[in-house]
Order: structure tokens, then C-alpha cells, then sequence
């Protein structure tokens, strides 16, 4: 009784359009009500605030985006693009390689698919239909070249996820390298698909000689090395993940300062973070106090029970989840799904003999798939926004891309030591 009158309190909340953040401890502190009465309610709640985002793990998340922010600010996604630009060349759908391999650089250094997304759309879109692309192929080029931010480290979903699932979160960053790289080169191999299927949506490119695009390489020594400060001191175990986006918020801020970023941008990008943090801060408030409702009701444990005794194949419960994750991604943003799935489908999950750091990835990718189907599709929209072309055409160019996706989400079902690999030789 108490489980379903807080789920459809979720629901009913979350589709007249509240917060996230305040339909989950609505709902959580009405189910607590419900469970235990006011004494047990108004005790949780009053303890919840603090504890939520009182962890050494969670200085991550703003150190993340102020680094990212930082990035932004300094106008390096422009030389990044120049770099990759010069060196695809003549490659059929050249610019279109390009994109995709910025979208991994920015990645890298960015976190935030909506960042990376706006950041392509604003930089790469207007060069390919100046050179003639068909819009559809740019926009869906720059529409999942947005996401590898969610999977390449830092990664801000990789790091929300490890946390509400109480995971190593520098393996889990680690664990994204590889299919991180594997997404790159599925979206270009599809862009080669899309471009021999129609060469005239891709003109020929402008050629570059080999010492131009030598020459070229010398921007790109500030990425590689806050790239490689922040991966290889999570890597090797020199330094904490929490010690590595430290270092990597500082390394932006000093790459920000030589490269001459004024006064107002560097206020801009503390109060973007600010405004970032604290959101994901208040979502997390609600998802404690949800989480409180579910482990007071045995919810969890209970469907974890009922499904490992039906008898059920473990492999059709893996592929039923990842249909809810697609569906659930039409309507709500990856981090929203993360809060309300994780805790549920994590122990599941183990118990099934799944490890979960490759689950994570797995639904990490289904969640860079999610950002991409309509109705919601938020990082369509972004880009529908900053290059005023339709919504539906930036969707019709992303769906060659959502199916490229899926087939490698099956690739890594049938191989997980693609993703476990990595993070398997670390100290």
C-alpha cells in the first residue's frame, strides 16, 4: 500500500512538471509518513540535508564542472576542432570526423554532455554547412558527439552513479576509457556509412599538408596534459578522484588565465558551477529521502527476491532493464533516471552475478541513447536552440547513431571484458 501511494505520488508530481528534486522528497516523506508516522518523517528529513552532500566524494562534482566551466571559458573546443579538422582532411564527411573527435576531446575535459552539446553545436555546425553537410547529418553528428562527455572521464553521470551505488568511483571513471573510445569510433564509422550511402551530403573537404597539421598540434599540449593529469593520477592511485578534480579545476583555471579570459567570464563560470551544483546537490536531497521510503518498506529487497526466484533467465532481466532505461530516457534526463533506478536496480543487479561496474557503463550508454530520443531528447533540444534548426530534423539526424548505439551496447553485453579490462589492472 505505502509503496504504490508513494510511486504514484512520484509520477503524478514529476508529469505536472516539479523539480526532480522536490517530487522525490515529497514523495519519499509522504511514503515515510505513511510508514513510520510523523515522528520518523519529520526525523529523517531533518537529518537528511546535511547528510546527502556531506562526503568527501561529492567535492567532485563542482570541482568537475568549475573545470569544465573553466574550459568553456577559455575558448580552447575552437582550436580543438581546428586540430581534428586539419588532420581528418579529406576524409569522406572529414568536418563530421572532426566533430565526433572533438565531442571525445571535450569529453575528456568537459563531464557535461549539455555543455559539450551547446559547445559543438555553436563551433562545428556553422563550418559544415558552410562546406554544404546536409543540416540533418550535422546536427546528429554534433547531437552524439555531446554525449561521449557522459562516458569519457570525468564523467558527471559516472561519478553520481558511483556514488549512489556506494562503488569505487575511480574505477568506474576508468572503466569508461575504453568504451568511451569504442562510441567514438562507432559514430564515425556510421558518418563513413551515412556519407557512401549519400556522398552529397558531405562535400569534399579542404586538404591540409603534413606540417600543417604538425603545426597545428601545438595548441592541443594544454588538453593532453589536464587530460592527462586528471585520468593518470585516478589511474596509477597517486591521488584520490576527489585530489584529481582539484587538480583538474586548477589546471583549467591557470590554462583560463594564460589564455587571457576576462574577469566577467571567470564570474560567469563560478556561477554556472555554482548553479549546477547545487541543483545536483537538491537532487540528491530528495533521492536520500526516497531512498529512505524504499529501504523502510523492503521495496528493493523484496523485487530483488521475487525475480531471482521466478527462474526468470538472468540475460532476459538484463535485456527488460535496459528497455526500461530506453523508454525512461524518452521523458527524463539521465541523471533523474540514475537517481530513481540505481538504488533499486543495483542490488538486483549483484545478485544476478552481474559486476556492477560494467552494468554501470551499460546504462551509461543506454543513457547517451536516452538524451537522444524524442519527446524529451535534451540534448536535441540544446542544439535545435543554439542553431535554430527544427527539432525533428536534428532527431531524424540522430537516429542512425541511436541504432549504432544499440548495436554496440549488444557488443558490450557479449563482451564485458571491454569495459573491465582497464579498470581491472589498476591498483
Amino acid at each position: 500500500m505505502e509503496i504504490t501511494v508513494g510511486f504514484l505520488l512520484l509520477a503524478v508530481l514529476l508529469i505536472v512538471g516539479l523539480p526532480v528534486s522536490v517530487a522525490l522528497a515529497l514523495a519519499g516523506g509522504v511514503g515515510l509518513y505513511l510508514v513510520g508516522g510523523l515522528q520518523l518523517a519529520t526525523g529523517i528529513l531533518a537529518t537528511t540535508p546535511l547528510g546527502a552532500v556531506h562526503s568527501y566524494e561529492f567535492v567532485m562534482i563542482p570541482m568537475f564542472i568549475l573545470m569544465a566551466n573553466f574550459i568553456v571559458a577559455s575558448g580552447i573546443s575552437e582550436e580543438m576542432f581546428d586540430i581534428a579538422k586539419k588532420w581528418m582532411g579529406r576524409t569522406p564527411g572529414g568536418l563530421a570526423h572532426a566533430t565526433a573527435l572533438t565531442g571525445a576531446a571535450f569529453g575528456a575535459i568537459s563531464g557535461s554532455s549539455t555543455a559539450a552539446a551547446a559547445t559543438l553545436a555553436s563551433t562545428t555546425i556553422p563550418g559544415m554547412v558552410k562546406q554544404g553537410y546536409d543540416t540533418r547529418l550535422a546536427s546528429g553528428v554534433v547531437a552524439i558527439s555531446g554525449t561521449l562527455a557522459m562516458l569519457i572521464p570525468p564523467s558527471g553521470a559516472m561519478i553520481i552513479y558511483a556514488l549512489l551505488a556506494d562503488m569505487s568511483v575511480a574505477k568506474l571513471l576508468i572503466a569508461g576509457v575504453v568504451p568511451g573510445i569504442l562510441v567514438t569510433l562507432a559514430i564515425m564509422l556510421t558518418i563513413l556509412f551515412l556519407v557512401w550511402r549519400n556522398p552529397e551530403h558531405a562535400p569534399a573537404a579542404q586538404s591540409y599538408g603534413w606540417w600543417e597539421k604538425i603545426a597545428s598540434l601545438r595548441h592541443a599540449w594544454s588538453f593532453i596534459l589536464l587530460f592527462s593529469m586528471v585520468t593518470v593520477v585516478i589511474y596509477t592511485g597517486v591521488g584520490t578522484p576527489t585530489e584529481a578534480s582539484a587538480m583538474g579545476a586548477l589546471g583549467a583555471f591557470l590554462l583560463a588565465l594564460l589564455r587571457g579570459t576576462s574577469f566577467r567570464q571567470f564570474v560567469q563560470a563560478g556561477v554556472s558551477t555554482l548553479e549546477a551544483s547545487c541543483m545536483i546537490a537538491m537532487i540528491f536531497l530528495g533521492a536520500q529521502v526516497f531512498v529512505y521510503f524504499l529501504t523502510m518498506t523492503q521495496a528493493t529487497q523484496s523485487l530483488v527476491g521475487w525475480l531471482v526466484d521466478s527462474q526468470i533467465p538472468s540475460l532476459a532481466i538484463l535485456i527488460a532493464i535496459l528497455a526500461i532505461y530506453l523508454i525512461l530516457g524518452c521523458f527524463m534526463d539521465l541523471i533523474a533516471m540514475l537517481i530513481l533506478t540505481v538504488p533499486i536496480v543495483t542490488p538486483l543487479m549483484l545478485q544476478l552475478g552481474y559486476d556492477p561496474i560494467w552494468f554501470a557503463v551499460i546504462t551509461i550508454v543506454m543513457g547517451e541513447i536516452g538524451v537522444l530520443t524524442p519527446p524529451l531528447g535534451i540534448n536535441v533540444f540544446v542544439i535545435s536552440k543554439y542553431t535554430r534548426l527544427p527539432v525533428g530534423e536534428v532527431f531524424r539526424g540522430a537516429f542512425p547513431h541511436v541504432i549504432a548505439h544499440l548495436i554496440l551496447v549488444a557488443l558490450l553485453v557479449a563482451f564485458p571484458e571491454l569495459v573491465l579490462w582497464l579498470p581491472s589492472t589498476m591498483n
